[in-house]
C-alpha cells in the first residue's frame, strides 16, 4: 500500500467553529497579493538547542500474564524544535509549521484549542494550504508573499531531503517520527560497531526520510510503497541527501503482497518499520483497511524476523483508537519471540515550550533487554 499523498491518511474532520465577539477567528488564506502583515524576525525565534526525545512512561504493575511480553505502555515520545522544523503554533483545526526556511499552515484536526500566536504571526506564512481539507480530496496552496517553487530543501539531523507542496496538504516528512528515527539510527550503530549490518524494511516508505536516515547509519535497506510518485520522489531524496550509492532497494508494491512473497522466499530482516494509512489502494487496486488487514499483516512481519532482530515499529496516523488496541495486537504478533514491548503517542512540542499536539500511536517490540 503506499504511504503517499492519494489515500495515505484519513480524513480530518473540520472543527465547528464557535462563533462570539471575544474569540479569534481561524487563520485563513487569502489570494496569492492580498494584503499581509510581514513576519518579523522576532516573531519566529530560533528554537532551542535540540535535545532527544523524551519518554514518559505509565508501566503496568502486577504479575505479568503468561504468554505475554513485558511491557510499558501510555508512552509518550516528544519531538522538539530544531533548525530544521519547528510546530511554531496551532489551534482552531490548524498548525503553523517551519521546515527548513519555509513556513507552512496546514489543517490539523486534533487542534481543538485557540491559537498562542496572533494573527500576524499566521498571516506572515509562506504557504498556507487552502480549498479541500480532506484526505483524499484536492486542495491548493496559496502564496500569500510570493511564488514559491514546488519542492525546497530541509533536513533533519544533517540529512538534507526535498519537501514539496502537494495538492493533499502533505509535504513529504513527518516530524513526528523523529523518535523512532533517531532510535533506529541508535540499534543501527549499536549493530554495526559490534561487526554487523542491519537490514531494514520500510513498509508504506512514502518519501524515503526514514529509509535514508537508516541508511546513512550504515544499514541495507529495502524500501516498499504502492505509489510510483512516491518512489521517484524518494529517489529524488537519496541523490539529494548525496547517498546515491547508499544500498537501498526501492519497491513500488502491495505491502501485503510483497511481505507474503518474502515469507516464502525464507528472507527475515533486523527493523521493520510500519506505516500505514487507514485506508488506501495497492498499484494493481489491492484494497487495504488497517483494521482488517493489519493483523494478517503483523502476521507476517512476525515471520520476518527472528530473535536475533533488534525491532518492529508500528504508527497510526489519528484514527478513532487508542494505542491499547495496537499494543494488544502486537502482544499477539511477537509474544513468541520474546523481547518486550512499549506503547504510546507519538508528540510534537511547540516553539514555547508550552503545549504538545499529539499526532500518531504508536507500538514497537524489541528484542532483548530494555529500551
Amino acid at each position: 500500500m503506499a504511504r503517499s499523498g492519494q489515500g495515505k491518511r484519513p480524513a480530518d474532520r473540520p472543527k465547528r467553529q464557535r462563533q462570539g465577539a471575544s474569540q479569534r477567528q481561524a487563520p485563513s488564506a487569502r489570494a496569492p497579493g492580498s494584503k499581509r502583515v510581514q513576519a518579523k524576525t522576532s516573531d519566529h525565534p530560533d528554537p532551542r538547542k535540540h535535545q532527544e526525545p523524551v519518554a514518559r512512561a505509565i508501566s503496568r504493575t502486577g504479575l505479568l500474564r503468561q504468554g505475554r511480553l513485558p511491557e510499558k505502555t501510555g508512552l509518550v515520545l516528544t519531538t522538539r524544535p530544531t533548525k530544521d522544523y519547528a510546530l511554531i503554533d496551532s489551534g482552531l483545526g490548524l498548525k503553523l509549521e517551519r521546515h527548513g526556511a519555509t513556513t507552512v499552515v496546514r489543517p490539523e484536526g486534533q487542534a481543538i484549542w485557540q491559537p498562542r500566536l496572533p494573527q500576524k504571526n499566521w498571516d506572515a506564512a509562506d504557504a498556507i494550504f487552502t480549498g479541500d481539507t480532506d484526505e483524499e480530496g484536492m486542495g491548493r496552496w496559496a502564496f500569500p508573499k510570493r511564488s514559491l517553487d514546488e519542492t525546497w530543501p530541509t533536513a533533519f539531523d544533517g540529512m538534507p531531503f526535498l519537501a514539496r507542496f502537494t495538492s493533499f496538504r502533505h509535504v513529504g516528512v513527518f516530524p513526528e517520527q523523529d523518535a523512532h528515527w533517531r532510535h533506529m539510527q541508535g540499534l543501527i550503530e549499536t549493530a554495526k560497531q559490534a561487526g554487523r549490518t542491519p537490514t531494514v524494511l520500510n513498509l508504506f516508505g512514502y518519501t524515503g526520510v526514514a529509509s535514508l536516515v537508516a541508511a546513512r547509519a550504515g544499514a541495507r535497506v529495502t524500501h516498499v510503497d504502492a505509489s510510483k510518485k512516491a518512489i521517484g520522489w524518494a529517489r529524488e531524496n537519496q541523490d539529494f541527501a548525496g547517498l546515491a550509492d547508499a544500498p537501498i532497494r526501492w519497491i513500488c508494491e502491495d505491502a501485503v503482497r510483497f511481505c507474503e512473497r518474502e515469507v516464502r522466499r525464507e528472507n527475515t530482516y533486523d527493523i521493520v518499520l510500519l506505516d500505514p494509512p487507514a485506508f488506501g489502494r495497492g498499484p494493481k487496486g489491492e484494497r487495504w483497511q488497517l483494521f482488517e488487514h493489519l493483523p494478517h499483516l503483523l502476521d507476517l512481519c512476525k515471520t520476518l524476523v527472528t530473535e536475533r532482530s533488534l525491532t518492529v515499529v508500528l504508527t497510526a496516523y489519528a484514527i478513532r483508537a487508542s494505542h491499547f488496541a495496537f499494543h494488544e495486537l502486537m502482544q499477539d504478533a511477537f509474544s513468541e519471540l520474546g523481547g518486550h514491548l512499549e506503547s504510546g503517542e507519538l508528540v510534537i512540542e511547540d516553539e514555547a515550550g508550552d503545549r504538545s499536539l499529539s499526532t500518531s500511536l504508536f507500538s514497537r517490540w524489541q528484542s532483548g533487554g530494555g529500551s
